[in-house]
């Protein structure tokens, strides 16, 4: 198997499902990103990214999550598939 393609979510473009495997996020963020359902090992679907590029929608969870910037980009995980 090839190395696993590593990638921030900010990063991903519509369609693909990116599989969590850090958060580098501290306090009240962390921990509200936490109870939604943005921990390690969960899949992550990039929704819709708005015309500027910020906030950015996920669905994780069978929820669907808009995320700033600031906070995708320091989320990152593993690329499962391609949009």
């Amino acid at each position: 198997m090839g190395k696993p393609n590593i990638i921030k979510l900010v990063n991903g473009i519509k369609g693909d499902t990116i599989k969590i495997t850090a958060l580098n996020l501290e306090g009240v963020m962390r921990r509200r990103l936490l109870d939604l359902g943005f921990v390690a090992g969960a899949l992550v679907e990039v929704v819709r990214k708005s015309p500027l590029g910020d906030p950015i929608a996920f669905r994780v969870s069978q929820t669907t999550i808009a995320l700033r910037k600031e906070e995708s980009s320091r989320i990152e995980g593993e690329l499962v598939s391609n949009g």
